[in-house]
């Protein structure tokens, strides 16, 4: 509140001594003190009624006030009070029809009546103020002696606004006069310390603002907008609000506030930045009187598709639910106060008579008989009292703490060691102990109070409709029960409920399975862009935050919305697996069939003089060198993968050692020729088998030692593609496997180098030559499967080296074995021995 606004309060000095003195030892002489504590000002209540024992109501009867002017050069006139509200005055009639009604009622305070001042507020802290100090001046002001004493004030029913009760609660608390409030929800007055005396038959707004995040997120109202009134009541409803929403998916786009006193111009913005948010829902804490001039000028701006989230404090206010409202506020959603039912509150407001009060400012000069006006027709809304029921139990609050504290045994009650008060002595104070342990039932509920002045927590959900003659409508469509069990407050019939427009409020839309959130830098969460998991990652809820790993053996579908089998892959009997299956078994028939060829022509000069033993054997060993490579075709196994390279490197290094064994004899053949030369005896037939066993010999003991040490096995491979299982054969030792290799490329090094050098030895026929061309092309396939079965993984490896196994054999085939057996079949009168040795005549 603006500290211009205490400005008047200057000129009201003398009620403020008056209130002390009435504390104090101020009690010798009551005409010296009235000649001290003189009056600037009057403020007569709007109803009075004498009574034995006399409580006060605080009424907002108007909803605007004009303020005057503050130059501070002439005394200010009193705040003018303008919009008269028929809502508040039918909640000022409920509390005449209650305490009428307890003073009919024969066993509560039997022999004993209540009375009344009601004062209006004006919905302004300035003028609840000027009404508390007003209310402990006695009866009347004008005609009260001044400073003789104690007020006879025992309760104070009021106020509306949180702001208001604030004011008024602290004035009345260095006087102990207990306060009963019917429409203050502000979580502020659950603070003891500060509101010692405070009292309410409303939920506190915790419970509200608990209610209204539970209802935004059962909506999925992730983007929402805040306005709030200038005052307590807005600012710690606010606060909760956010509180609540910590840790939840809702996020706030904006917090504006309306002026306590109305501006048209930051009103105006407020609603530019209304229209151009995403934010589709508006949750407002405000009262009924900052709202009306706040929704006019919102109409007149012709926004619309806005969800209203409404409080308690306007949620069942009935100045909105004419026709020219509803365009713009139906399908409003909030929480109202429990509604009551009071059984004599309609004929008592028709039979309310204006002439019995001729002298008020809150009645019009009527004679009782007129119509209520169209805009005043709320007075007479009973179907569903919400307000009134609280004031109606404020008044029995009180009554029954009254009856409780005089019907008192001493002994008993609060006061267990203190007498019980006196009849014509009782005192504020001792009212308010009988307060906090009050309990009764009216109308089929029960009313008390907790520790901290709080009254049940409980809700009607309110939704504005259409009715059948345009009008708005209050449908309840759910209730909110804080004495249930977490997760279970909120019941609401979503069937029931007729909504403003889209529901959708949401500052980036879900991010569908397969995807998750990724916040936007310097943005809230709500607002996040939408990014695919990636490869073997999946998320399969709407809005995930992280996307999670697949475990081991699985992996993300297309969608990455589940994890499915890997797909496990190894050279199998595809159509690669079978074109190598075929070559394999292609080349080892045509081995055997150039081996048939050779043994059915052993006797002639070309398999004679190419050392037909020797042929035989490197015949045999290139046919299982073409089967070998079967053994890498098929799921791996244990033996499969032991037999894999063994076999190959056996099975080559014999072929190798029988080139080997072949070149030397052909180098020694030719050699021999010259004269003194006899190497021939040391390659005779005997020398050739232990040349081959020995060379080969060597291969076996690398492989036995490799197989014992650390023997091939089968692998799963999930690091070179993580969507696959590739099952391979690892080959256990590396060393091993390159000293096999090694060690062929070796005797393959070995054979050319020799055969190089018989290459221009005589003759047509020179097998040197031959064997030549075959080790470069053995080499020449083995140098390029180096590199090739380094890079390629798993089925394509061994594809690879099936592929070299092959070639390389074909490659010995086709150049030892085809010119021989072109001679043998095409050319079979160039096979003798003078051809052969070049000596044939011509």
């Amino acid at each position: 509140m603006h500290l211009l606004t205490f400005l008047p309060l200057l000129y009201c000095v003398g009620i403020l001594t008056l209130a002390y003195t009435q504390t104090s030892n101020f009690t010798s002489s009551a005409t010296s003190a009235g000649k001290v504590c003189i009056l600037q000002n009057s403020f007569e209540p709007g109803f009075i009624a004498e009574g034995d024992y006399m409580i006060a109501g605080i009424f907002p009867l108007h909803y605007n006030q004009e303020m005057p002017d503050l130059n501070c050069t002439y005394k200010p006139p009193p705040v003018k009070c303008n919009g008269f509200d028929p809502r508040a005055f039918r909640w000022a009639q409920t509390m005449r029809l209650a305490v009428e009604e307890v003073n009919q009622n024969l066993e509560l305070l039997p022999n004993y009546t209540l009375g009344y001042k009601i004062f209006d507020s004006c919905a302004y802290p300035l003028t609840a103020q000027r009404a508390a100090m007003a209310i402990v001046n006695g009866m009347s002001e004008d005609d009260s002696p001044m400073c003789s004493g104690a007020s006879p004030l025992l309760a104070v029913i009021g106020e509306s606004g949180s702001a208001e009760s604030i004011v008024v609660s602290r004035i009345l608390q260095p006087f102990r006069i207990p306060m009963i409030s019917y429409f203050s929800s502000c979580a502020c007055f659950t603070d003891r310390t500060k509101y010692p005396t405070f009292f309410r038959v409303i939920p506190n707004d915790d419970y509200q603002v608990k209610a209204i995040a539970q209802l935004l997120v059962r909506f999925n109202w992730t983007w929402v907008g805040v306005v709030r009134g200038d005052h307590e009541y807005g600012r710690f409803a606010a606060q909760g609000l956010m509180r609540e929403l910590q840790g939840t998916s809702v996020c706030v786009a904006y917090q504006e506030m309306i002026p306590l006193l109305y501006n048209q111009q930051r009103a105006l913005k407020i609603m530019q930045v209304m229209r151009s948010s995403l934010a589709r829902v508006v949750v407002v804490f405000s009262a009924e009187g900052e709202m009306t001039p706040f929704l006019r000028d919102y109409m007149k701006q012709n926004i619309t598709g806005i969800q209203w989230v409404a409080s308690e404090a306007w949620v069942t206010a009935s100045v909105f639910t004419g026709k020219e409202y509803y365009p713009y506020l139906g399908g409003t959603v909030g929480f109202g106060i429990r509604k009551g039912y009071i059984s004599r509150l309609s004929n008592y407001l028709e039979t309310v008579n204006p002439q019995r009060y001729p002298n008020n400012m809150l009645l019009p000069p009527c004679s009782g008989q007129e119509s209520p006006l169209k805009q005043h027709s709320a007075y007479l809304n009973t179907s569903s009292p919400r307000v009134a029921y609280n004031v109606y139990k404020a008044v029995y609050a009180i009554a029954h703490s009254l009856h409780n504290l005089l019907m008192c045994q001493p002994g008993s009650g609060p006061f267990k060691n203190q007498s019980c008060a006196q009849s014509d002595n009782v005192l504020p104070w001792q009212l308010q102990y009988y307060l906090q342990e009050v309990k009764f039932i009216i109308a089929g509920e029960e009313v008390t109070f907790d520790l901290k002045g709080d009254s049940t927590p409980y809700y009607d959900i309110i939704n504005w409709q259409r009715g059948t003659s345009g009008n708005t409508e209050f449908v309840n469509v759910g209730l909110f029960d804080g004495t249930k069990p977490a997760g279970e407050e909120l019941v609401i019939q979503e069937d029931m409920i007729m909504w403003a427009g889209d529901q959708m409020s949401v500052c980036s839309a879900s991010c569908l399975p397969g995807s998750r959130k990724a916040v936007r830098r310097g943005e809230p969460v709500c607002c996040f862009d939408c990014v695919p998991c990636d490869n073997g990652k999946i998320s399969n809820q709407t809005n995930a935050i992280e996307c999670t790993f697949c475990p081991e053996d699985f992996w993300s579908n297309k969608d990455r919305t589940a994890c499915i089998s890997k797909k496990v892959e190894f050279l199998a009997y595809d159509s690669l697996g079978i074109a190598l299956t075929v070559i394999s078994v292609v080349g080892a028939c045509l081995t055997i069939v150039v081996l048939a060829v050779f043994f059915y022509h052993r006797n002639t000069a070309i398999v004679r003089i190419n050392n037909s033993e020797l042929s035989f054997f490197i015949l045999f060993a290139l046919t299982l060198c073409f089967l070998c490579s079967l053994v890498f075709i098929g799921e791996p196994t244990l033996w499969s993968c032991m037999l894999r390279h063994t076999v190959f490197s056996i099975t080559f290094s014999l072929c190798i050692s029988c080139i080997l064994g072949k070149t030397l004899v052909v180098l020694a053949a030719f050699t021999a020729t010259r004269p003194g030369e006899n190497i021939m005896k040391w390659l005779g037939p005997k020398q050739q088998r232990a040349i081959i066993f020995s060379c080969t010999l060597v291969q076996v003991v690398i492989c036995g030692a490799w197989l014992i040490d650390a023997h091939p096995y089968p692998s799963r491979n999930t690091k070179y593609e993580r969507s696959k299982i590739i099952l391979e054969c690892s080959v256990g030792s590396s060393l091993a496997f390159w000293c096999v290799l090694g060690y062929i490329g070796l005797q393959a090094c070995l054979c050319f180098v020799l055969a190089f050098l018989a290459r221009k030895l005589p003759g047509n026929f020179n097998e040197a030559k031959f064997i030549t061309f075959s080790m470069l092309i053995f080499c020449a396939v083995w140098l390029a499967f180096i590199p090739a079965y380094i890079s390629s993984p798993g089925n394509y490896a061994d594809a690879v080296e099936s592929f070299a196994i092959l070639a390389s054999s074909f490659g010995l085939l086709f150049c030892l074995f085809a010119p021989k057996c072109y001679i043998i079949l095409l050319k079979p009168e160039k096979n003798t021995k003078q051809h052969l040795m070049g000596k044939e005549k011509k």
